[in-house]
């Protein structure tokens, strides 16, 4: 075994539930309010957005809820995901560390998102609906939940934020394969869109404003739902296969992580690594360090406030509190698009003010430069978002090597970037810039958070 590189599960061992920190965490998380009175809502405010399934899992305090038969039937086409010893980047970096990556590029739309795209139109197709509106950044999330609505016959309407519209036209492509209709956002379909239009017709969009134009389209039709890819806590709940997995993989190499690390926009993959780690710790199991790493142009955690905020740019959702650089941040356009949100899931802002987690936040540049080292050293080149994952891997590598410890690293590689070559060539043509956020633009943001009384 002292040379394995790969750790398959078969398919018996995809996990029969789905794992909820909510239940493990010393204090539950602040309620979610309604926006008008400031009180917690219930199920029935959601309802006009969700299926009723989906929303009693977003308030559950379960450890574990069952993953229905059908989901996992799907789950097959790509879990479990393998888990790699990366043991070629270890030797590149000369690092006493043990590097492990759970890759997630192997589902059938390239990333970890189909893992919470899968159940969701099943639930949705459960409740007998037949239209689905969505936002996506990078494109990841759109074509995974166009994925899903093909398997369930579920019509899909994506609404992706410009700049990544206009960077990834091979992901729109995806999407529409697989029968979904894809729109740039801001878009003139909505009077969301139509009204940043009008403030400014250059807008790049942002995936708060491509929120609210799915929202709208579904608040406004009976017949018509809407799913998110990240923040929410059902969301993360469905992408702890993840860690689950990876716990049973770990024990198949015969070690254990000391560090676990995710890339983090909204949450998800971060979460889906490393809440079932957190989890048995939580237990009484042994203490890891989790790491989430973010893109320093849209830094939630490191420069945002911990305050109640609404999840879009319309301000048509709840309140939740979050991590947040205000809801009409609009960051400038990198290419980590599935991370150019001005808000963190609110589970895991919480599990930070715990003292449960850490962040960091680098710039684009040496993300994509830790990204072609991985790929040069293990053959699989990342998507830009995870990039922020592996660079985190990397700085921890050396340091260790620079303290002389052999600390085991478990990351998420939530995604191939197969579809980011624009990207990549623009890297290596030396035209790849350090985006900057403009501090005077974050300040107003912040200032126009919803005043929300102590409670």
């Amino acid at each position: 075994m002292s040379d394995t590189i790969k750790y398959l599960l078969p398919e018996t061992e995809i996990p029969k539930d789905w794992y909820n920190i909510i239940a493990d965490l010393p204090e539950p998380p602040p309620p979610v309010l309604h926006p008008g009175t400031h009180e917690p809502v219930g199920p029935d405010d959601l309802a006009p957005l969700f299926p009723m399934s989906l929303i009693m899992q977003e308030v559950s305090g379960e450890r574990y809820l069952e993953i229905p038969e059908p989901v996992r039937d799907i789950y097959k086409q790509w879990r479990p995901s393998p888990m790699f010893r990366a043991r070629r980047l270890e030797k590149a970096l000369d690092t006493p560390a043990k590097i492990y990556y759970k890759y997630e590029g192997v589902s059938p739309a390239g990333s970890h998102k189909p893992n919470t795209a899968v159940p969701q139109a099943f639930y949705n197709a459960e409740a007998g609906i037949k239209k689905i509106t969505t936002e996506t950044g990078a494109g990841q999330w759109g074509s995974s939940m166009a994925f899903a609505g093909a398997f369930f016959d579920i019509e899909v309407q994506v609404y992706m934020v410009k700049v990544s519209y206009q960077q990834k036209p091979y992901r729109r492509a995806l999407m529409e394969s697989f029968g979904a209709s894809c729109y740039a956002s801001p878009s003139d379909r909505t009077q969301t869109g139509r009204a940043i239009l009008e403030q400014d017709p250059d807008s790049p969009g942002s995936l708060g404003i491509a929120i609210s134009e799915a929202v709208e389209v579904a608040a406004q039709n009976d017949d018509t739902k809407y799913a998110l890819g990240s923040v929410l806590n059902h969301v993360l709940l469905h992408q702890t296969v993840i860690g689950q997995e990876a716990i049973k993989q770990m024990e198949m190499a015969g070690d254990y992580p000391d560090i676990v690390i995710g890339c983090a926009g909204g949450g998800s993959n971060f979460a889906g690594i490393a809440f079932p780690f957190l989890g048995e710790q939580l237990r009484g199991g042994k203490s890891i360090r989790a790491i989430a790493v973010e893109p320093a142009a849209c830094p939630s955690m490191t420069r945002g406030q911990y305050a109640y905020d609404f999840g879009d740019t319309g301000n048509l959702t709840p309140l939740t509190k979050m991590h947040t650089l205000g809801s009409s941040f609009v960051p400038p356009g990198f290419h980590a698009g599935g991370l150019r949100y001005h808000g963190m899931s609110p589970l895991v802002s919480h599990a930070k003010e715990l003292g449960l987690l850490e962040a960091v936040a680098y710039h684009q540049t040496p993300c994509f430069e830790a990204a072609v080292t991985f790929a040069r050293s293990e053959g699989i080149i990342p998507a830009p978002e995870t990039s922020h994952a592996v660079k985190g891997a990397i700085e921890e590598a050396l340091r260790c090597k620079r303290e002389g410890k052999a600390e085991t690293i478990l990351f998420n590689l939530s995604g191939h970037g197969h579809f980011d070559m624009a990207a990549y060539t623009e890297y290596f043509s030396g035209k790849l810039e350090d985006k900057n956020y403009d501090e005077q633009k974050l300040s107003d943001a912040l200032s126009r958070l919803p005043q929300v009384a102590a409670s």
